[in-house]
């Protein structure tokens, strides 16, 4: 067993000594190797010799997403890029990604974290990962895969799509678990009772699931028609990828946050206020660990409560609750994150279309989509249906390329889509409804 249990079972005070000492050589390396952290500590009067506790994070500058953006593409690793070993990226509104790097150390620390993540979902060496989170830039593909095998699972790398292949391969490969997003994998129920498959007559026993915000009933839904347990996975591109957290099978009541590695805040949404265990604010990590892309006080625009009551089983590491929604206009559709700029990045580049339009997104049953409704140019207005449908078409398809999401487009007529008098309503969410 790779796993290290002594370390999720510290007594607290000795978890706090051992983040204080990570914390301290973070902030010491980041001060001496990022420019954007010497600068912005900098200007807060804040030396590295100024964290003698734990509460002196707060002394310390927050980083905002807007901040990797700024520094584009390697402008706050910590190591040169010699030392880099893997790039992942993530999508940002302006079309450029946001983009981690990580060392051989890294990947190292990152395989075993995702190997902690999924022994607290239930699994053990010798089970069988279905993998269904897509590889490339997302990390969620390599992340989960190489912690299937660093736990010693035989790892199926699927990656999504392919939905009738993918029951196939749940029958043929027999896994005793699978890895997805909550939404695909009611995709793949839905599939499987169209194709007369059973998976509850499977030998598939766990399900690990992330990348999007999902609710209790929404496990319940799965559990019930997989006939497994459904398990919480948390990570974010900035700060690791998944396996920064995840939910204990004994108690699925929070998500664990593997505290040896990452420092983990509340703060008031607004103020940035620093908040006690139990109230509800976005969520603050600092890495302890990481190598080539350390974060100080990352923002992450998730909005959650942290508890620390002692667990079931045995965790002392503090749990988060379910993600309730972001601080931002982002939206999670299907697992992908989309912004109201990048869709209008697409619109606004096809000539036939004016520049009024309006996204509205549904939930059908447990799944979500998305419909964007434009308006027609003139010119267009005088055409056939048959090249607006062509027209509907193509921007179907630059959306998918550009964001990673399908959808429906909509083309309306001049004046169809409400005008607003003071700031534009891009986005009607009908699921808040």
């Amino acid at each position: 067993m790779i796993l290290h249990n002594r370390v999720e079972t510290l007594p607290r005070e000795d978890l706090e000594a051992l983040q204080l000492k990570r914390l301290k050589a973070t902030v010491e390396r980041c001060y001496h190797t990022v420019g954007f952290y010497h600068d912005a500590m900098d200007d807060l009067g804040v030396k590295p010799h100024h964290i003698k506790s734990l509460s002196d994070v707060r002394l310390l500058p927050y980083t905002k997403k807007e901040h990797l953006r700024e520094n584009y593409p390697f402008g706050l690793f910590a190591v040169p890029t010699e030392q880099v070993v893997r790039i992942h990226a993530s999508s940002g509104t302006t079309g450029k990604p946001t983009v981690v790097g990580y060392t051989r150390r890294d990947i190292r620390n990152w395989a075993r974290l995702v190997a902690r993540c999924l022994a607290a979902s239930g699994m053990r060496p010798g089970d069988r990962l279905h993998n269904a989170y897509g590889y490339g830039l997302f990390t969620g593909g390599l992340g989960l895969h190489y912690g299937g095998e660093e736990l010693g699972v035989m790892v199926t790398p699927m990656s999504g799509g392919q939905t009738q292949k993918q029951i196939m391969l749940l029958k043929d490969f027999a896994p005793t678990a699978i890895s997805c997003t909550p939404s695909y994998a009611l995709n793949l129920a839905e599939a499987a009772e169209e194709m007369g498959v059973d998976i509850r007559k499977l030998p598939l026993r766990v399900g690990i699931h992330g990348a999007e915000p999902w609710t209790e009933e929404m496990r319940y839904e799965l559990e019930s028609r997989l006939g497994i347990d459904c398990i919480d996975i948390y990570g974010l591109s900035e700060v690791l990828g998944p396996g920064v957290g995840n939910e204990c099978i004994e108690a699925k009541k929070g998500l664990h946050i593997w505290e040896d590695h990452f420092l983990v805040e509340c703060v008031d949404v607004n103020s940035g206020k620093p908040l006690p265990y139990g109230e509800e604010g976005e969520i603050v990590f600092t890495s302890l660990t990481k190598e080539a892309f350390p974060v100080i006080r990352y923002r992450t625009r998730d909005i959650s409560v942290l508890n620390p009551a002692p667990c079931k089983c045995g965790r002392t590491h503090v749990r988060m609750s379910r993600i309730t929604g972001r601080s931002d206009d982002m939206l999670i559709i299907r697992g992908v994150n989309v912004f109201p700029s990048q869709v209008e990045s697409v619109l606004m580049q096809t000539e036939t279309l004016s520049p009024f339009y309006q996204i509205e997104v549904f939930r059908k049953g447990s799944m979500d989509t998305m419909v964007v409704n434009v308006e027609a140019s003139p010119p267009l207005m005088e055409q056939p249906q048959e090249h607006r449908d062509k027209v509907a078409a193509k921007v179907v398809r630059d959306i998918k390329d550009f964001i990673g999401v399908s959808c429906q487009v909509v083309i309306k007529d001049v004046n169809e889509v409400p005008r607003s008098e003071g700031k534009a309503v891009r986005v009607i969410d009908h699921r808040k409804g």
